[in-house]
């Protein structure tokens, strides 16, 4: 599927689709055994246009990347301690002043019916037979104005753009799982901004509102004067 969207920010990536699925693709890879690392590199590889990257539960040891592919629900002890201010001689995140408001935040996140599989999947290679949940670009400030500014360009409300307090994979996967209808800008998570680019910020959009989006481009400011200026510097 190639993206008007994507030719009209000069996105030299490719905006990323998310399937949850029960039926593993012939031409997937993923990890086999147990990983500990972060998933979002791989969000990246599949934004490059690498091959179809797949997750599943038990293969993801980190708890917070489990949580944000909506394989499941994080654990409120001890991650209230972690996201706060520690316990034990260990020191804690310090990204909720209290643990109290760390479990607000844990008891807040939206749940999802879980697939067996979690693939990114570069757009340009999705299938005409499949239904992503959701999709996720990869862009810098320029391409944000226009996402953003795409966002609210046929809706009378303004808060079709959310920022919501959560880990990376939380920001830029589960809550575009969980359609609400808004579009989430993410990777504000300090501990998501290590193992990806520094100019990078993730913009999810659930779907179905991604085609509505797709649909207004052509009569949209991404034709107009100001925008092709814009583009001259992309």
């Amino acid at each position: 599927m190639n993206s008007r969207i994507r030719e009209a920010i000069c996105l030299k990536t490719q905006p990323v689709a998310v399937i949850q699925t029960d039926h593993l693709p012939p031409d997937a890879q993923g990890w086999e055994t147990e990983h500990h690392g972060c998933i979002l590199p791989r969000l990246e590889d599949a934004a490059e246009g690498k091959t179809v990257v797949v997750f599943q539960a038990h293969t993801n040891a980190c708890p917070g990347s489990r949580a944000g592919l909506g394989f499941e629900k994080l654990s409120i002890d001890p991650m209230a301690e972690l996201l706060s201010k520690g316990k034990e001689g260990h020191g804690g995140m310090a990204y909720k002043k209290t643990p109290d408001l760390a479990v607000s935040y844990l008891h807040s996140l939206p749940e999802t019916v879980p697939s067996k599989y979690v693939i990114f999947q570069p757009l340009d290679k999705l299938s005409d037979a499949v239904v992503p949940t959701a999709v996720i670009f990869l862009v810098n400030a320029d391409q944000l104005s226009a996402l953003v500014t795409l966002a609210n360009y046929d809706r009378p409300n303004q808060d079709n753009v959310k920022v919501l307090f959560g880990a990376g994979c939380v920001q830029a996967v589960l809550y575009s799982m969980c359609d609400t209808g808004a579009c989430i800008l993410g990777l504000t998570d300090p501990s998501a901004r290590l193992p990806i680019s520094k100019d990078l910020l993730s913009f999810s959009i659930p779907y179905a509102r991604f085609l509505e989006m797709e649909d207004n481009v052509p009569e949209s400011f991404l034709t107009g004067e100001t925008w092709r200026q814009i583009q001259k510097r992309l």
